[in-house]
């Protein structure tokens, strides 16, 4: 009996170390852009039941996502240092058994959206959809960000449905805001395996950008905070959101310092910066929201 227990519980801890939940970044940067739809579409004060659904949902998305990836990575991961001893690639855990915890956490997920609006649950099948899709990207385009940005944004539309039975042109530019956001911080990540993935043809934007990697960064997170002062406009915004949009300025600066040299592991911690850039924004936004309460 001791055995079997033991059994299940190095199983069960090779499937948190498969779903990441060892490392909650992932889940935080899909977390906070979530709750600045949520917030705006709640003005301030989203409905219970629609919070607890989003913030379940994107913590077993993203659980679900970290599983199909390291699927498709499953021949690669071995030849990357930061990642050959990932549970697939180290041989704890099986093919069959990473698909079958991937269907199981989509289970979980499309049981929780069906509490939600029939357009909430829609979209849904498209957010899974981009979600299984994202980790072959990288064998046949140098845009995987893109396309995990378009995952990561998924839940800004879904959001503002349930919340509001609508996807206005906020939502949508919220949605475009996290596209971009996630293609920064993503090919700042990308920038860490750039040599190990040059060498096993793995395509990425940090390595089609090349030399110019740190500049297109740049013009990139300009883009974000010109979206975000458009959407403070419209909604509209007042000075707690500029403060977290102004906080959220520093830290890209603070980013664009780390990656200047390119050094790997200076890479690492720009990427891990942004969520604090995400945190500042949703507390401007809450912040501005909850103020008008006060006054």
């Amino acid at each position: 009996m001791s055995f079997s227990v033991a059994t299940v519980k190095e199983r069960l801890y090779q499937y948190a170390l498969l779903t990441r939940l060892n490392r909650p970044i992932g889940i935080l940067l899909l977390l906070w852009p979530t709750m600045w739809a949520l917030m705006i579409a709640g003005e301030g004060k989203p409905d219970l039941l629609v919070l607890v659904v989003f913030v379940l949902g994107v913590i077993v998305m993203r659980s679900a996502g970290c599983v199909i990836n390291d699927y498709a990575d499953r021949n690669i991961d071995p030849h990357v240092r930061r990642t050959r001893d990932r549970p697939i690639a180290a041989g704890r855990v099986t093919s069959r058994e990473a698909l079958k915890l991937f269907v199981f956490l989509c289970l979980i997920a499309f049981g929780l959206v069906l509490l939600l609006n029939v357009q909430t649950i829609l979209l849904s099948f498209v957010a899974v959809a981009l979600a299984a899709l994202y980790p072959f990207a990288k064998r046949h385009t140098y845009l995987p960000q893109v396309l995990l940005g378009v995952a990561f944004s998924m839940a800004i539309p879904m959001a503002f449905a349930a919340q509001t039975d609508e996807i206005n042109r906020i939502a949508w530019l919220l949605f475009i805001t996290n596209v971009l956001w996630t293609m920064a911080y993503d090919t700042m990540y990308a920038m860490v395996d750039r040599e190990d993935d040059l060498k096993i043809g793995v395509k990425s934007t940090a390595i089609l950008f090349g030399e110019v990697d740190v500049i297109i960064i740049g013009i990139i997170q300009s883009m974000v905070f010109l979206a975000l002062f458009l959407a403070g406009a419209l909604v509209p915004m007042g000075a707690f959101f500029y403060m977290g949009v102004t906080v959220a300025i520093g830290l890209a600066l603070y980013q664009q310092e780390l990656i200047k040299y390119r050094i790997p592991e200076s890479c690492l911690q720009a990427f891990l910066n942004n969520n604090w850039f995400g945190l500042a924004i949703l507390a401007g936004i809450a912040l501005d929201f909850w103020s008008r309460s006060w006054l």
